[in-house]
């Protein structure tokens, strides 16, 4: 198999497609992009998500595979990384997620708007919420557990003022920077995305409670809506003469959901969840109920994540099936099963928009099941390719970073070493 060469004399990203061999090739896609340095940089910082996207993979997918004015599709948008990536490079981006947060992260992340935004009148708002007297009691039995009695009742009056401002900018960056203060003056655990008590984080409130934690609260709230501000300034400083497009639907099912006018999509750039780590709902919950969403909202979205939906149907490839015999718990086979199924079908349902030669981008890790490591890149090969896509490559891009907690029981204690980018093209 030829090798890539990873730089040419213009020290820009070069390689050969249309290798028949499924072996990854190694690279850093921190190393390949150097013009981004930061993960967190502009908007991207603006609310936590699992699993985050690194922007370098998006980057690289879109420097090498759109041009200007094209448009790019992520049918598990998350974060919304994918359509920030698009529209600092003045591609239009199609962005898909059954998590409601989607459609409330895009129109502070992804600010279109040429107005100047004024800091004095983000302080008057903030100002406003503190003033509110009324009570917002999201629609969640369950609610109370996670708040001291004291710590409820200053957030659950800053949320009711919240929910009274007008919607524009401002009542964002404050939903955004509450929404943080909500996880962090909680006794849920603000370290991990699962929705847990830790003793780590009981010991933190409690000593919160002896301290002065109003004005601790006050003051954090101050700082993250000014870092927001920040972040928000120089995103319009930097895309102030664009006029590319982004559209996103939340609450969507992106293995049945249908585009309007049939657009055409140039590139398909994703990261799927990973098998067995895909509760994001559940990790999200006490967001969206402090963000209004109902309960009946938020139980309907739970129950289409992949880990408590049944395999509509079997996918069957070489590896997929090996696997198959190896694994005895009846459980984690079930998990197996629905996870390709409903995953490829939200894949096939997006990549089948791609324009002839489009290029399909699929960032996945390779995790454990019962010990047995999943080689989901070659799933999904074995698939597509029997399917009208050609297999490009596929990169193996080492974790840099991870959070893990060693206190947990897990079989695969020190995580996924690699994350691999497979590069598909519509035949």
């Amino acid at each position: 198999m030829r090798q890539p060469t990873l730089f040419d004399t213009e020290n820009k990203f070069t390689y050969t497609l249309g290798n028949n061999e499924l072996k990854p090739i190694e690279v850093s896609f921190r190393d390949i992009i150097p013009e981004i340095s930061d993960t967190s940089y502009l908007t991207h910082s603006i609310y936590y998500y699992p699993a985050k996207f690194i922007p370098q993979v998006v980057r690289f997918c879109i420097n090498e595979f759109t041009k200007k004015g094209d448009t790019v599709i992520d049918p598990f948008a998350g974060s919304g990384t994918v359509g920030l990536e698009a529209f600092i490079t003045e591609r239009n981006a199609v962005l898909l997620d059954l998590n409601y947060l989607l459609e409330v992260i895009i129109p502070i992340k992804i600010y279109r708007k040429k107005d100047k935004i004024s800091k004095n009148e983000l302080f008057k708002n903030i100002e406003k919420i503190k003033n509110e007297i009324e009570q917002f009691i999201p629609d969640y039995n369950n609610i109370r557990y996670w708040y001291p009695n004291e710590m409820f009742g200053i957030i659950s009056r800053y949320w009711a003022g919240t929910h009274k401002l007008e919607n524009n900018i401002y009542k964002w960056i404050i939903q955004a920077s509450l929404v943080r203060i909500s996880k962090l003056f909680s006794w849920a655990e603000h370290r991990t995305p699962k929705l847990f008590k830790s003793k780590f984080k009981k010991k933190y409130i409690e000593d919160l409670l002896k301290i002065n934690w109003k004005k601790e609260l006050d003051d954090k709230l101050f700082s993250f809506a000014y870092k927001y501000f920040e972040t928000v300034n120089q995103l319009q400083a930097r895309t102030k003469e664009f006029s590319n497009s982004v559209e996103y639907y939340a609450g969507i099912d992106s293995a049945k959901f249908q585009l309007e006018n049939n657009k055409e999509i140039d590139a398909l750039i994703t990261s799927p969840p990973y098998l067995q780590a895909q509760e994001y709902i559940r990790t999200s919950k006490l967001d969206l109920y402090w963000l209004g969403y109902t309960d009946k909202q938020i139980k309907e979205i739970s129950r289409l994540e992949i880990p408590y939906r049944k395999a509509e149907r079997t996918i069957n490839t070489q590896t997929l099936d090996k696997i198959r015999e190896q694994v005895d718990n009846k459980k984690l086979l079930n998990i197996l099963n629905s996870y390709f199924d409903h995953t490829i079908a939200s894949l096939e349902n997006n990549m089948n928009l791609l324009k002839k030669e489009g290029k399909a981008c699929i960032f996945v890790g390779n995790p454990k099941i019962d010990g047995i490591e999943i080689e989901t890149w070659r799933i999904f090969t074995e698939y597509f390719t029997n399917k009208g896509f050609k297999f490009e490559i596929v990169f193996d891009d080492e974790i840099k970073t991870r959070q893990l907690f060693g206190q947990r029981n897990n079989k695969n204690p020190n995580g996924m070493k690699s994350e691999y980018l497979l590069i598909l093209s519509k035949e």
